[in-house]
């Protein structure tokens, strides 16, 4: 179920989300207390490789987690499967339905940009409801590099939280980061939504921060971020992602009118 994405992939394209995915929010904890730990790469892409690395990344800190990369094309699949001998790695046919698996973790990147807004949560619900109990969507967005990346962690009852991750030492202003927003909200930024409110000031943030620029961008970013909570957003996480050059908010903080 769905429709072929064009493909486009590089290594390390996702090393954002899964850095988070490995030591930040709540999948580690998840994956530990499952018994089973499935986690479906939901179109991975004309190449395979951010899969692998999914899967290496994820068996560093739980040796038991199994990742299933999931492909609507099937060329791509049979080019894939070669490298389903390594460890807790495979490859199927598959869509939105997850192939009939019950994944505790389902990771969507760049899968949703192609499709009209007004379908994402239909696309949503058709995972969500195959996940198994307490599992996780983590659906987003990233640029051709991994510099810039955003993504929306879902349950069952809905969005949670969206999170927003720059590489500092190329960062411009943190609303660049909004033509890679996720589907959900990549049309949202405009005045009067909650989500170009957040943008524009975490841009009046970080201007107000360029003293900090001084000793490094760093440094910048975390008093951009000190200043976001300083005017009353619920940042979720703290001073240890934020070093990362990562943000995570409450959906309600950005949720569309």
């Amino acid at each position: 179920m769905g429709s072929p994405t064009r493909g486009t992939t590089n290594p390390n394209r996702l090393r954002r989300v899964d850095r988070w995915l490995t030591t930040g929010g709540p999948v580690p904890a998840l994956l530990r207390r499952t018994a089973d730990p499935l986690v479906v790469d939901l179109g991975y892409g004309a190449s395979p490789v951010t899969t692998i690395e999914l899967c290496h990344r994820l068996r560093r800190i739980q040796p038991g987690v199994r990742v299933l990369g999931l492909e609507l094309d099937p060329d791509r699949v049979a080019a894939a499967l070669p490298l389903a001998e390594r460890p807790g790695l495979d490859f199927r046919l598959g869509g939105f339905e997850l192939a009939g698996t019950r994944p505790v973790v389902v990771r969507a990147f760049n899968v949703l940009r192609q499709y009209p807004e007004d379908e994402v949560p239909h696309a949503w619900k058709l995972v969500l409801d195959r996940l198994a109990p307490g599992g996780l969507l983590v659906e987003g967005t990233c640029d051709e590099i991994g510099r810039l990346s955003s993504w929306i962690t879902l349950s069952t009852d809905g969005p949670m939280s969206l999170t927003l991750s720059y590489h500092l030492k190329t960062l411009d202003r943190p609303s660049t980061v909004a033509e890679r927003l996720p589907k959900a909200l990549i049309h949202r930024n405009v005045p009067g939504e909650p989500v170009h409110r957040l943008l524009s000031t975490l841009d009046r943030c970080w201007a107000a921060a360029a003293p900090h620029q001084t000793f490094g961008v760093r440094f910048r970013w975390l008093e951009t971020v000190r200043l976001l909570v300083a005017d009353g957003w619920p940042v979720l996480d703290g001073p240890r992602r934020w070093r990362l050059g990562e943000l995570t908010l409450p959906w309600h903080t950005v949720a569309p009118n």
